[in-house]
């Protein structure tokens, strides 16, 4: 008795740090965003610091030393901010993650899952790396893509270790709906792969090329070229910043992220249907219908980014509201496999 009291009370302090840690991690995939969107990815030049300072050089002795250390980009105190701001909080959830994982390894012997903590710690050491080469290799395309899964797949872990923590079962089992175990982990990697796609044609500054609906404007599928297209090692250039590749790359990367916005619409509406349409319990019926509302808001803002031109608030959004979807997948796909 008094083994299993001490696992819970364990369970439930890490639980409050990874929540914790969660919310810093949307924080974080906002302002990554909001960075990358305001054109602010090298607002500092270089990294960890900000034209060799702490923080944003503001005065004019400041701001002298830093344009003569880096002459080739002038100080936009603006666009540093936005850049330094985000590195701030993508630091602080760092150190969370390592203080997760410290607190997982000592009390593994009251039950504390500790292969979760020990993936989240690499996982956040590597996107430290990629965070340093987006403003080193001077945002290329396939660094700058890795950076934006890199958050993804930070949040969604530690979401999945938030999952392993809670002790709750579905009232009333809804065995029938275990088949659907393996659609709900298709419907993530179709999401999965999705996301990648946004983050490619965001890293490539192909958003804007496509001005029309559904696909793109007409003559779109003559100008098709996959030849450079999704390149992951591009040619060598002093900086990537606004692209490198011509209009029908351009046109190809968006054209095939909507056709595989159409594909994943069209799955995660017919996942969400059948759950809700089989199911028997509340839990089960209530994922369903948040899957297609967020669905729905997802759609709606691809929408929006295309007839207005890819408003800020709308493309960050667009932005959280992925992520926010694929966390709902993960609660469905784990509740079917373990919580029945």
């Amino acid at each position: 008795m008094h083994n299993y009291i001490e696992d819970k009370k364990a369970a439930v302090s890490t639980r409050k740090i990874v929540f914790v840690a969660i919310l810093l991690a949307l924080v974080v995939i906002t302002l990554g965003a909001y960075t990358r969107l305001t054109h602010a990815g090298l607002g500092c030049p270089d990294w960890p610091g900000c034209y060799g300072f702490l923080d944003v050089p503001e005065t004019s002795e400041k701001i002298a030393i830093a344009e003569q250390a880096f002459p080739e980009r002038p100080v936009e105190p603006e666009k540093a901010w936005n850049e330094m701001i985000h590195r701030y909080f993508a630091g602080t959830l760092g150190l969370v993650i390592g203080l997760i994982f410290i607190i997982s390894f000592k009390n593994r012997q009251h039950g504390t899952p500790l292969f979760l903590p020990m993936l989240l710690l690499g996982t956040v050491i590597f996107q430290a790396a990629l965070g340093k080469w987006t403003v080193t290799m001077k945002l290329m395309p396939i660094v700058v893509m890795g950076h934006l899964l890199g958050g993804f797949i930070t949040l969604c872990l530690l979401y999945l270790l938030y999952l392993r923590l809670k002790p709750y079962r579905i009232p009333g089992g809804d065995y029938s709906l275990q088949k659907y175990q393996t659609f709900a982990i298709i419907g993530i990697i179709i999401l999965g792969f999705q996301i990648a796609l946004g983050g490619w044609t965001s890293s490539n500054y192909a958003a804007l090329v496509c001005t029309q609906l559904p696909i793109c404007q007409d003559g779109w599928l003559e100008q098709l070229t996959f030849a450079n297209s999704f390149d992951l090692i591009p040619p060598e250039r002093d900086t990537y910043e606004f692209g490198y590749l011509n209009h029908a790359e351009r046109i190809t990367i968006h054209a095939v992220h909507r056709i595989g916005a159409i594909i994943t619409s069209v799955y995660l509406a017919w996942l969400a249907f059948s759950i809700f349409s089989k199911a028997q319990s509340s839990f089960f019926k209530t994922n369903a219908v948040i899957i297609g509302l967020l669905l729905t808001c997802q759609v709606a803002l691809g929408v929006s980014n295309i007839v207005f031109s890819l408003p800020l608030a709308v493309a960050v959004s667009h932005n959280v509201v992925a992520v926010i979807l694929m966390l709902s997948l993960i609660t469905l796909t784990y509740s079917l496999k373990r919580k029945i």
